[in-house]
């Protein structure tokens, strides 16, 4: 009997636990402030990464990007603040302006059509090769005349409004973007043969960051590594994207690895490779390169790619344009 009654009771218990119940309201917890994306950002979030930026500097780097940051705000009050390429500050107006970009030894301030701007005080002095860039390094101690650098600032801003022609034919209507194109314009950079991004050249970490970002697949995190292991060994790295590919090198010494997409691998160039020791696998028709191609799943020996990295970056560099 005892049995009978815990059975009984136990069917009346499944029986209510299967009755359906009305649901409590959950309480509203209170909304978090969102936390400005460390990715990109533009206006007061911006902002506030910069500010967080100098203050993790803290040396005289900080103290330069400080400086130059309330020259170019007080040249232009209306220029907006933005932070791209998950980590470099920006400034724009009807178009970037410059951005700001700190390194071991120098302080670098790109001018986006810093190559169409008067510079009768010849403020800029890296970046002289480009088409359209120009960039003021500023070393450590090193000096900027405030009137000419803020003069420089309203000229790029001038240089990025488009005045209307007036008395200008009309021309024939432009043909309509194709869905294709209009999709890969919005995913980012085009993808070329072999899925190697198209990056314009230009001189400075942002541009190869946004070649790493655009790398397809599991190659954006070779790309990730190959960059940092490349700036661990050589704090004082020059950086640049020339012919959709990322170029590393040495100040005064050209180019000492470049990087480029191919389908089924990423290939590292060492230009010197051929004085490595040891030899870096790849053959190349020109006598002094090497290359070490880095397929999905390869095991990446990053020690014996730093000491790779360190050798070459002592040996006299490949300066294009010059024979080797």
């Amino acid at each position: 009997m005892p049995t009978a009654r815990k059975k009984t009771a136990a069917s009346k218990s499944s029986r209510r636990s299967s009755l359906p119940v009305e649901a409590k309201p959950k309480a509203k917890r209170p909304a978090r402030a969102r936390k400005p994306s460390h990715g990109q950002a533009s206006g007061k979030p911006a902002s506030r990464l910069i500010d967080q930026r100098i203050r993790e500097l803290g040396d005289w780097r900080g103290k330069t990007l400080a400086r130059m940051r309330a020259l170019i705000l007080k040249a232009d009050p209306a220029m907006t603040e933005e932070w791209k390429w998950r980590g470099t500050p920006v400034w724009s107006h009807d178009g970037i302006v410059c951005t700001g970009e700190s390194y071991a030894k120098v302080v670098k301030l790109t001018f986006a059509r810093g190559a169409s701007l008067p510079d009768p005080s010849r403020l800029f002095n890296s970046s002289l090769d480009g088409n359209a860039r120009r960039a003021i390094d500023i070393p450590e101690g090193g000096k900027v005349d405030a009137t000419a650098f803020m003069a420089l600032v309203k000229a790029a801003v001038a240089a990025n409004r488009k005045p209307a022609k007036s008395g200008a034919k009309a021309g024939p209507p432009a043909p309509k973007a194709k869905p294709s194109d209009a999709r890969s314009r919005a995913k980012g950079p085009v993808l070329l043969s072999g899925g190697n991004p198209q990056i314009a050249k230009a001189d400075g970490d942002a541009p190869v960051k946004a070649y790493i970002a655009a790398m397809p697949g599991w190659k954006r995190a070779i790309g990730k590594r190959l960059d940092a292991l490349i700036v661990r060994s050589v704090p004082n790295v020059r950086k640049a994207v020339k012919w959709n590919s990322p170029f590393y090198g040495v100040e005064g010494k050209g180019f000492f690895l470049g990087i480029h997409v191919f389908t089924n691998y990423v290939k590292v160039a060492f230009f010197r490779g051929a004085s490595l020791r040891p030899l870096p696998p790849g053959a190349s028709k020109d006598e002094n390169t090497r290359y070490l191609d880095i397929r999905e799943g390869d095991e990446l020996d990053e020690a014996r790619l730093a000491k790779w990295v360190k050798q070459a970056a002592a040996l006299p560099g490949w300066v294009p344009g010059r024979r080797s």
